[in-house]
Formats: C-alpha cells, structure tokens, sequence
C-alpha cells in the first residue's frame, strides 16, 4: 500500500520550506525548499523508495502557524509540532535530545552523546544528526563542533548562524 504524503510550500526569511504530513497529520519531513534533493533520499531512506507518494496540498494549520510563530519570534512554538520520526531507534534518541535542547544555546556533538548516555559515539550522533528529515523543527542547527564552530548543516552554514542568532536574540527576550 502507498503512503499518501501531502506537501505545503511554506515561505520563511530563509527561504521556501517544504513541509511534508501524513493522513494522521503528523510531520514526516520538514526542508528546504533548494534541498529537495535531499528531502526525496531521506524520505526513501526511511519510508522506502516507491512506497509514498507526494501530493500538494494543506497540512495542519497548527504545524504551520508554530513555523510562522517562530520565525516571527516565538522560538519555543515549534516544540510542540507533532512529528513521526521514523529511524532507527538511536536516531530517534538523538532526535529526541535534540528538541529538548533550549532554544539559543548551542551544544557540541560529544555533549549530545553524552546526554543520551553515549559518550564515545559523537560521531554516531553526527552521523544521526545528519539524517535528520526535520531541518528547524528537530533543532539540528543547535549542534556545534566541539571548539564552538558552527559545522555542517544541509541547509548552508549561511542559515545556521540565522537560526541561533534568531533564537538567541528572542530565547533571552
């Protein structure tokens, strides 16, 4: 059976994101819209290639209003936007450390790995964080080098720096 997945273009200061739901409303993938590229691998990777099928339409309101709530300021909103992780259950973990980091602060890899009780797999972490289909919504962005260097994100560094000079600006407001 084919997974009916509806996809909402959503304009931001950073650029279009593509907002992908499934029927229940749950989030699935959340990118940019000039990396769609690497939306449709990540949807393959974790769905399956074949076993979904896109279609343009409207997601939750709630989903997107949190989105426009955050880029207007309100950092915190999007910690409640639902979303089906999918992954492997250490992706999840990570995944799910990476929401409960504060909106402004960074933290490096190897504090990530030790937060989820795996101190020697800071690389395991970036390799999860890297596989991450929800760019804002799971906070990958908050994760730094561990001198404090502002390293990969799929969305450009560019964006990075906006996202945590964002949070950091409203997040001590």
């Amino acid at each position: 059976m084919t997974l009916q997945l509806t996809v909402e273009r959503m304009a931001t200061p950073l650029g279009d994101m593509l907002l992908v739901a499934d029927p229940d409303g749950a989030l699935r993938a959340a990118e940019f819209a000039d990396c769609e590229e690497r939306l449709s691998r990540l949807l393959d990777r974790r769905l399956g290639a074949g076993s979904y099928q896109l279609e343009n339409g409207r997601i939750s309101g709630a989903t997107v209003a949190a989105l426009k709530a955050y880029f207007v300021g309100d950092v915190g909103a999007i910690d409640g936007i639902p979303v089906d992780y999918g992954g492997t259950p250490f992706q999840q973990s990570v995944w799910t450390a990476l929401r409960k980091i504060a909106p402004g602060r960074a933290l490096a890899y190897s504090g990530l790995a030790m937060t989820i009780g795996r101190p020697s797999a800071p690389r395991a972490v970036g390799h999860a964080n890297g596989a991450n289909p929800f760019s804002i919504i799971v906070p990958c962005h908050r994760l730094v080098g561990a001198n404090g260097d502002l390293t990969g994100y799929a969305g450009g560094i560019e964006r990075k720096r906006w996202l945590l000079d964002h949070e950091a600006r409203y997040a001590a407001a």
